[in-house]
């Protein structure tokens, strides 16, 4: 896919998608537009190496994803940031705009997006990506492994662990607010 103008023209049109993921993974709107507009130049230096027929989307995501593995360990020793108004801005953008109920959205409307995200920001980044591209994004295991650069097993296993993860972060929760029976009653 030589043709800059077109190349840019379809690339773009998954720039939402991929601010959504950077947003999550940076838990920043600056650090998640730095890394969208990084992956776009990465991209776009990269585009002759793209093959016209496969998944753009699981490209553009494999990229995004090993920029910001790459922006992470860079950066390990710097504190994470989140800025709440702009994340339940996003959700809210996503309720608004008549999108299919991802799993994240479905979570959030039995527990607070803050039970959520703590859950999620506990997650060890191995189990967080892998939980974010399938149910999140909603990747397939194979384009999750590319995405990666991990055998498809391995994607599996991440998943299942950060799944139970996440469902031992939440269960307590669940619990004490009625959303699940207490099994001791």
């Amino acid at each position: 896919m030589a043709d800059r103008a077109g190349f840019a023209r379809d690339a773009m049109q998954h720039a939402p998608g991929l601010y959504a993921a950077a947003l999550r993974m940076t838990r920043n709107r600056a650090d998640a537009e730095d890394l969208l507009q990084e992956t776009m130049l990465r991209a776009d230096r990269s585009r002759d190496t793209f093959e016209q027929g496969t998944n753009l989307r699981a490209w553009l995501f494999r990229i995004l994803t090993n920029t910001f593995i790459s922006r992470y360990r860079a950066r390990q020793r710097r504190p994470l940031e989140t800025e709440l108004p702009e994340v339940e801005d996003l959700f809210l953008y996503r309720r608004i705009g008549g999108l299919a109920a991802s799993a994240e959205d479905q979570l959030l409307d039995v527990f607070p997006a803050a039970e959520v995200r703590r859950a999620l920001e506990e997650l060890p980044e191995a189990f967080l990506m892998p939980v974010l591209l399938c149910d999140v994004e909603g990747f397939t295991y194979r384009e999750i492994a590319d995405i990666l650069g991990v055998p498809i097993g391995t994607v599996m296993s991440r998943l299942h662990r950060g799944r139970k993860a996440l469902q031992s972060a939440l269960y307590d929760y669940a619990v004490e607010h009625r959303l699940i029976p207490d099994p001791g009653s």
